[in-house]
């Protein structure tokens, strides 16, 4: 028993009940405990605002209304049945509890949608992240028509402002996330500004980053660039001197994505020297099959024992890791297969065709690894294993990670493996996938979501240590790329299943993004919040941009958000734009926006240089292209089939 206990508490529940005229209402949280929220005379009730700041506050106001009046604030903004977010304080005094919130965050229009299912939330997010990336980076240029030397200026580390550091580099990986943003960003909008940006961006990273073999088959990008000394190992401290092949795989991020929009023939033709790298020198060729997680980079080889570092646990020799075999799959295999599949009429057909089916290959070699490989053969234990040895042992002693899960890359493993159940014409195989897909997502949502507050949580013990159902290593703080894994997760779920709880999930953390992430003063993101959704802004994580956080996680999440929210759940029509460079060689392109089972999405209209093609099949999501419409705006309009 407490004696003038009080705490600063966030909450998120469903309204189960209102009194009005005593200024509280009920609500009821994830967990399924309930509390009475007392309003008082200060507290403030805010409609949820999106990056451009703009008031949406419409709910009408009685006449003779009294802000300073509980009961009159309650009646106005109060509705049953609809999720609210509180920040207040609780109280408890021997027998007595209560709690009292001083603020009280509105998630829904008056009509009852929520705001951030409107058709132009994730528009209006997506490009106001871009603006002021654009701003931050490159200042004031003319319209932003930016060209190859204008990324001289870009740095991967920016100050919570978007300021530089004293910290100069350039590294290759963030910069392709920064493409891929920009990419993004013209595919949802058209607008031309970010189209150069990214197109500027392509050509910086193959012209500064680019290492060829002698023979021309095989591409390394190099880690980064300061001033004029180009760095080809890693200088991020658990990959120190080795090449890991997550940060090449993300320099595959941006122009996979922009390969999508252009076809640029010189783009695909590095994403296939590197994705031929990956095979050639990553690759396990023995019966355990897998890529290693790192190359030493004056043997190239991954058994080198350069890779061990003794010293502080990062022993990488021979190893693999979630990163080396799931990151292919959301960083470039499905942009690619996508914008290859079905082949492209052009004159290579047979290299295409070729290709594809590496790609094919890896993609159902990956799929197949993280479920059979991935989960523990303890099935007690919620959480995959993130790393192994050459055998597929779990290795629970590496470095900072040792035993312990992260809660995001589950939720990522769920929506990739939803994603591929989606493309494939194995019911077999993709009832095996799902059934790993959705025991991750509802294991997360007992032991990986915020039960009281919304919002994913970050790293915790795999095998509790504390006698709890959870052990947080560090804290029970939240990190943003983790949010948009689960966000992700949890839309695509529903859209597979039709299961109503996935929904339910998907808006407790599209709200939590939206109240919490979102950095209203700078245009940005932050890294990483407290459980109650403050800003944690101590060293690294202060930064808008560094070695984890670049253009990518948001903007990948603004994305597809947008297009699963457009297809699951509002079912509204949603465009996207493409733009075939004038050298592309393609009399076609391919506009599946993402990996989508047959008979879910239907092409309604399309213009190319604003003029509407009458005769169109809908089903066909390859637009064949004369010459003379070969680098004219393209404006897909796709709507789904109910």
């Amino acid at each position: 028993m407490k004696t003038r206990f009080s705490a600063s508490v966030a909450l998120m529940g469903t309204i189960t009940a209102i009194q009005s005229e005593k200024g509280t209402f009920d609500i009821k949280c994830r967990s399924g405990d309930e509390f009475t929220v007392s309003i008082g005379t200060e507290t403030n009730f805010r409609v949820l605002k999106n990056l451009d700041g703009l008031e949406r506050d419409r709910v009408p106001t009685p006449s003779d209304f009294n802000s300073k009046d509980p009961a009159q604030t309650v009646k106005k903004y109060i509705r049953l049945g609809r999720l609210v977010a509180l920040y207040g304080v609780y109280l408890e005094d021997k027998e007595k509890a209560q709690f009292d919130a001083r603020t009280v965050h509105i998630l829904n229009s008056e009509d009852g949608e929520y705001l951030f299912e409107a058709t132009h939330w994730w528009l209006n997010q997506i490009s106001r992240l871009a603006d002021t990336w654009l701003q931050d980076m490159f200042g004031d240029k003319p319209n932003y028509q930016l060209n190859i030397n204008d990324y001289t200026l870009y740095r991967t580390n920016l100050g919570i402002a978007g300021e530089p550091t004293d910290d100069t580099i350039q590294e290759c990986a963030t910069l392709s996330r920064l493409t891929y943003g920009f990419s993004s960003a013209y595919l949802l909008t058209g607008c031309e500004r970010y189209l150069h940006a990214a197109r500027a961006g392509v050509e910086y990273q193959r012209e500064t980053f680019r290492s060829l073999s002698h023979d021309g088959k095989y591409c390394f990008w190099a880690h980064g660039k300061r001033g004029s000394k180009l760095i080809v190992p890693s200088t991020n401290q658990e990959d120190k001197n080795t090449i890991p092949l997550y940060e090449q795989i993300y320099a595959l991020a941006g122009l996979a994505q922009y390969y999508r929009i252009t076809q640029e023939w010189e783009v695909l033709e590095d994403i296939k020297r590197t994705v031929h790298t990956f095979n050639k020198f990553y690759l396990d060729t023995s019966e355990y099959g897998g890529h290693f997680s790192h190359l030493d980079y004056a043997t190239l080889t991954t058994d080198s024992d350069a890779l061990n570092r003794d010293d502080d646990g990062y022993r990488n020799k021979s190893k693999k890791n979630w990163n080396s075999i799931g990151d292919h799959i959301p960083a470039y295999l499905i942009n690619l297969i996508l914008a290859l599949n079905p082949i492209p009429k052009s004159a290579d057909t047979q290299f295409l065709i070729e290709f594809v089916d590496i790609c094919k290959k890896m993609l159902d070699e990956q799929t197949k690894l993280i479920v059979e490989k991935f989960p523990d053969a303890n099935p007690e234990i919620p959480y995959i294993n993130e790393r192994f040895f050459h055998d597929w042992t779990p290795d629970q002693t590496w470095g900072w990670q040792q035993n312990r899960a992260i809660i995001g890359h589950n939720h990522k493993i769920a929506w990739n493996l939803t994603r591929v159940a989606n493309a494939t014409s194995d019911l077999k195989q993709a009832e095996k996938i799902m059934k790993f897909a959705e025991k991750l997502g509802r294991d997360m949502a007992v032991y990986g979501v915020d039960q009281f507050r919304g919002g994913i949580f970050d790293c915790v013990e795999r095998q509790p240590k504390n006698g709890m159902p959870v052990d947080f290593v560090w804290g029970n703080t939240k990190d943003f790329w983790q949010q948009e894994q689960a966000i992700l997760a949890y839309l695509i779920l529903y859209g597979y299943t039709n299961n109503e709880e996935y929904l339910c999930l998907a808006r407790e953390m599209m709200a939590f993004w939206n109240l919490f992430f979102l950095n209203h003063d700078y245009g940005g993101i932050y890294f990483r919040v407290t459980d109650d959704g403050l800003p944690y802004i101590l060293g690294d994580h202060g930064k808008k941009a560094g070695h984890a956080i670049s253009g990518y996680h948001a903007f990948e999440l603004n994305f597809l958000a947008h297009i699963y929210i457009s297809t699951y759940v509002k079912k509204e029509p949603f465009c996207l734009y493409f733009k075939p460079d004038a050298k592309s060689r393609r009399l076609s392109i391919n506009v599946l926006p993402d990996f989508f089972k047959p008979g879910t999405l239907e092409i309604k209209r399309i213009t190319i240089d604003g003029i509407e093609r009458t005769n169109i099949d809908p089903d066909n999501f390859q637009i064949e292209l004369s010459k003379e419409e070969i680098g004219a705006e393209i404006v897909v309009e796709f709507v789904p089939i109910t």
